[in-house]
């Protein structure tokens, strides 16, 4: 992380903002727009307004309704929910930890958060009061306590904790998780097709029941996240001086980390694995437009949004009528990226 802010005046600013929304409102247009059948912006508006009660029922085509409010619609919703959940926590891991490399993905995260779904799956947990639920919240449960181990053990090994061994260890628990997955997996009869398809990664055939699951988890991670902006700005100057600055450190470090869990582990419960969509989108908003936190969150949460809506139609449109996982997309775009960081972090670190 770069040890000073970007400053960015505020007729750049409202231009970051311009073409976030903008980028965003493409994408959605784009995603419920494209598919086996078309639909030109024209009906898309008529369906809108039926939608509303504005124009009678009788003059919008109603297979075309159909496929928009059932199908298109909530995949499309459902993919941006989970592109900004991802890219927003993989901002604030970024600047709690002065690390580019990491993301929900890259520490292991996912993966925790991933045997919590496939418990779910596999023993058929259903907490009390909780109902539909359940899987959310053991994917945060399990996401919470792997980045708290993750962190725990990176500082018992080196407690400067360097990037490098942050990471590593990140892919040390990240491979643990997946053997204790794929154990889960080999035991496993009837649920099989389930969580294999599950981990795959995808917004396909969720609809709106999935939606309603993780978007009150999205509201209250992003709100922690935003609500802690300023402190997590203080945060990527290091702790120390964060203390002198009047940021309680422990209670910030614990509000960030909870409240990233808590988009990852509700992303990952709806729509699988998907790597990368954390680590792309905030370095990309960082080197276009700064290192304050008070505009990163933001940004990344629309930039995110409609990364992975894209992504989500490049998946089932590439090699139609077969769809692809989108976290095949993801990691094309987002493994050379994260090859070209390292390689930077690297020479920066020789200098």
């Amino acid at each position: 992380m770069p040890k000073r802010f970007i400053r960015i005046n505020l007729n750049n600013r409202k231009a970051a903002y311009v073409i976030a929304v903008s980028f965003l409102m493409v994408s959605l247009f784009l995603g419920i727009s494209i598919g086996t059948v078309y639909i030109p912006l024209r009906d898309l508006l008529q369906i809108s307004l039926g939608m509303l009660h504005v124009i009678p029922e009788g003059h919008v085509d109603q297979t075309l309704s159909t496929i928009v409010i059932n199908i298109r619609l909530p995949r499309v919703i459902l993919a941006g929910l989970v592109g900004a959940s991802l890219a927003v926590a993989g901002a604030a891991f970024q600047g709690l930890l002065r690390n580019p490399l990491a993301d929900p993905y890259t520490l292991g995260v996912s993966s925790g958060a991933s045997v919590g779904a496939v418990v779910t799956l596999f023993f058929h947990f259903t907490l009390p009061f909780f109902g539909h639920y359940t899987l959310p919240m053991l994917s945060i449960v399990f996401s919470w306590l792997t980045i708290l181990l993750v962190l725990l053990f990176a500082q018992k090994v080196d407690r400067s904790m360097r990037v490098e061994t942050i990471i590593l260890t990140g892919i040390i628990f990240s491979s643990f998780l997946s053997a204790m997955i794929s154990l889960m997996i080999a035991l496993t009869g009837e649920e099989l097709r389930q969580i294999i398809g599950w981990l795959l990664g995808g917004v396909s055939m969720r609809g709106w029941a999935y939606v309603q699951i993780i978007f009150p988890f999205f509201i209250i991670g992003s709100l922690m996240l935003m609500l802690n902006a300023k402190e997590l700005n203080a945060l990527t100057f290091g702790e120390e001086k964060a203390y002198h600055l009047g940021v309680n450190v422990q209670k910030r470090k614990m509000l960030i980390l909870t409240a990233g869990s808590i988009l990852t582990g509700a992303a990952v419960a709806v729509s699988g694995t998907i790597g990368f969509a954390g680590l792309v989108i905030p370095h990309v908003v960082r080197l276009l437009w700064g290192s304050d936190h008070r505009h990163v969150l933001p940004l990344s949460l629309l930039t995110g949004s409609g990364f992975l809506i894209l992504a989500d139609l490049v998946a089932r449109t590439i090699i139609s009528p077969i769809e692809l996982p989108i976290g095949v997309i993801t990691a094309l775009i987002g493994a050379p990226v994260f090859a070209m960081i390292l390689l930077n972090s690297r020479k920066e670190g020789r200098r």
